[in-house]
């Protein structure tokens, strides 16, 4: 009887084993990403040691297609976080972000308050034309949910531009919706 009783524990404990193992795959499943890429031009005439703001065109996010595609919808997704955002400065080709001081974006949606989403506060080293942020780990659900948003730049610059600028923008957002609606 003592051997049957430490059987039955054993196969028990064994089936929660396989029961989390399994809910932990089947969590993995309903993760994915979204990536966004954008543009924006720093323009010659900005002053120097003067903080400015840029702002992105709209940026569609396609979320109901992009839900439909990975099988979830809206109603299902728990959270959206930003997991990457990196810069690339494109032109001029010979120049770097050392003329960055600081830099803080926010996303931006009509009916949503501005939410910080990225930023370096770190001198930036010269020789540097890709640059990744430190990201929010802010839920971002209700401005992915919306038709579009946008990225508000805010950055102070220390040295004189003389040409326009041109940075393209990559954003990944980690979607993780409930695990078959429960």
């Amino acid at each position: 009887m003592k051997n049957l009783n430490s059987h039955i524990k054993s196969i028990f404990y064994l089936l929660i084993v396989l029961v989390t193992v399994s809910c932990d795959n089947l969590d993995d499943f309903t993760k994915f990403d979204i990536t966004y890429d954008e543009s924006v031009t720093i323009p010659a005439t900005v002053p120097i040691d003067i903080p400015f703001t840029i702002s992105t065109p709209e940026i569609e996010t396609n979320s109901e297609s992009t839900f439909s595609i990975n099988d979830t919808s809206e109603d299902l997704i728990e959270d959206i976080t930003l997991s990457e955002f990196r810069l690339t400065l494109t032109s001029p080709s010979d120049e770097d972000f050392s003329f960055l001081e600081t830099i803080e974006i926010y996303i931006a949606a009509d009916g949503l308050e501005d939410t910080k989403l990225a930023w370096n506060t770190t001198p930036i080293e010269n020789g540097t034309n890709v640059m990744y942020l430190e990201t929010s780990d802010e839920d971002l659900k209700n401005y992915i949910f919306q038709d579009s948003f946008y990225l508000k730049i805010e950055t102070g610059i220390d040295e004189v531009l003389t040409e326009d600028y041109d940075i393209d923008i990559k954003t990944v957002f980690a979607v993780d919706a409930k695990i078959l609606g429960i």
